[in-house]
């Protein structure tokens, strides 16, 4: 492999010297010297030298920790050609309880019918998971990480704003689930104190995400498996229980704002993997047939997903509460009342099976290590997408950085404020509809295709879109979230109109996809004609 001198690098200079870069300014560089012609960085590289940098690399690598960070993965190194494991990995990070949840949100939340409920689960994940599945197609094409990739939409300067958001979203997310996992740990064990829960899922996280891309996907091709036999145990001793109500579907107006809100946390679920996307198909040669990538990462999605919030739902129809209180009135709603998910799931678990049923639900809790998973992996590579400075620490320590940061949210957040971070998380969750509104058009309007990218400009800042376009774009997609939500504390404009006044209906998510994909496509021509990039 021919080694050449890139934007960053110069040929001979130690990963803490400065070199210049293309306007002429001195830059400081911390990131590994050499890089091939295309701009992928060779393994070795990253140990090479005396730096602290090198000696920590070859320490971790001594252990086998996956030294490489956001750097690009050459051909020769990518030999990941299980193709399965792209359809494994979000398998098991959607076998878990946390889905469960959302199947179970449509009763007591959105007051939905069964039918209405099950095919907005059908429809919504099917579109909700296809931007997913069609960047997922990237990592073998170009072996870049999802947010190095989206350089080429919102340039060098600007997808630093979106990785900030995706860091938010990656912490903020690990935090809700944890205390969900906590939750379900106590509940089998009353003396297990939630911040122990928290510890034993963060450590159980953080070790196989410490290692990196090989151990996070040998830990998904597995870790499905006694999830879902305990799943079908819920289902099996459910349908024997003979508790499941067809409840009957609503009409009128609050019936078209509850199926709105219930999609938009629908399919908030199913796309938000949209930004790790072509993080865990990098090491997969490009000679992987994309149509084929595609397909195992839509069946590695729809099956859970369309499983697992069905099983939730169908439980969560067993719930019965007082229409005039709203006071829970019988034993699955009282225990839902008390424990939320974790309490659902023990009504069914506990009564016939005893110690078995305590045993299925400490699985279950469990399953958020998988959840979490991607989460802490692609919080690491987002932050070394911020700065020169941030790369040049290795992705193994800010993926423990991470952990350590929502660790520190969620024992607080356990006790004092779990219902506000939840709310948070899903009102900055629009911002993945407005990264798609932009992304999507670029990519098939302005660049025309795989063709319209030279893969090696992903190093160089004058070389990628200006970016402005984008996040004016962003701006408007902003714009277009605010007027359509209807969340807990806020309701915009837009999405009062539809449904009960009182809650209104959310169409967040397809405003601003709408707002920033129509104001992106206008803005982009006009900065295409003006900077030529």
């Amino acid at each position: 492999m021919g080694i050449i001198k890139t934007d960053y690098d110069v040929e001979g200079l130690s990963p803490t010297d400065s070199y210049p870069d293309p306007a002429g300014k001195q830059i400081s560089s911390k990131l590994p010297v050499y890089a091939d012609e295309n701009g992928a960085v060779p393994g070795e590289s990253f140990t090479i030298g005396s730096s602290l940098y090198a000696r920590t690399q070859r320490f971790a690598k001594r252990f086998g920790v996956e030294p490489r960070g956001i750097e690009r993965v050459p051909e020769d190194e990518r030999t990941d050609k299980t193709l399965a494991k792209a359809g494994t990995m979000w398998l098991a990070a959607n076998m878990v309880v946390s889905s469960f949840a959302i199947g179970v949100l449509a009763v007591p939340v959105f007051h939905l019918g069964f039918v209405d409920a099950l095919l907005t689960i059908l429809f919504i994940n099917l579109l909700g998971i296809t931007p997913v599945c069609f960047f997922s197609t990237f990592g073998p094409v170009f072996g870049l990480r999802q947010m190095v990739l989206s350089r080429f939409y919102f340039g060098w300067y600007g997808v630093k704003v979106i990785a900030v958001f995706n860091i938010l979203a990656c912490i903020g997310w690990s935090s809700v689930n944890v205390i969900v996992g906590a939750q379900l740990l106590h509940a089998v064990n009353n003396n297990l104190p939630g911040v122990g829960g928290i510890i034993i899922i963060a450590a159980g996280t953080f070790i196989i995400t410490l290692f990196g891309y090989k151990i996070v996907h040998y830990y998904e091709f597995y870790s499905w498996i006694p999830c879902f036999i305990i799943f079908l145990i819920v289902l099996g001793q459910f349908a024997h229980s003979g508790a499941f109500v067809n409840i009957p579907m609503g009409v009128g107006r609050s019936e078209t704002g509850a199926v709105l809100s219930f999609a938009s946390s629908v399919f908030g679920f199913a796309t938000g993997w949209t930004s790790y996307a072509a993080d865990y198909t990098v090491y997969q040669p490009h000679t992987v047939g994309r149509v084929k990538t595609f397909a195992w990462t839509w069946a590695g999605l729809i099956f859970p997903l369309l499983f697992t919030e069905t099983l939730g739902l169908a439980v969560a129809t067993a719930m019965t509460f007082d229409p005039e209180t709203g006071a829970p009135t019988n034993s699955y709603a009282e225990r839902y009342e008390i424990s939320h998910i974790g309490g659902l799931l023990a009504e069914v678990l506990f009564p016939p099976f005893g110690r078995f049923g305590q045993f299925c639900l400490v699985v279950l809790a469990l399953s958020i290590v998988a959840n979490n998973c991607p989460n802490i992996y692609s919080v690491s590579l987002s932050l070394q997408v911020l700065g020169r400075w941030t790369q040049a620490v290795p992705r193994f320590v800010w993926t423990f950085i991470g952990t350590l940061v929502y660790v520190a949210i969620s024992i607080p957040g356990y006790s004092h404020f779990e219902t506000v971070l939840e709310n948070f998380m899903l009102v900055i969750g629009y911002w993945l509809a407005i990264y798609e509104g932009i992304a999507l058009p670029e990519h098939f309007f302005f660049k025309k295709g795989i063709q319209g990218y030279n893969v090696a400009d992903y190093t160089s800042p004058h070389l990628l879109p200006p970016g402005i376009a984008a996040i004016v774009a962003f701006g408007f997609g902003v714009m277009g979230a605010v007027m359509g939500m209807a969340q807990v504390g806020f309701i915009g404009p837009i999405g009062k109109h539809i449904g009960d006044p009182s809650y209104g209906g959310d169409v967040g998510f397809p405003l601003a996809f709408a707002f920033a994909f129509v104001s992106y496509l206008g803005l982009r021509t006009v900065e295409k004609r003006r900077f030529g990039r």
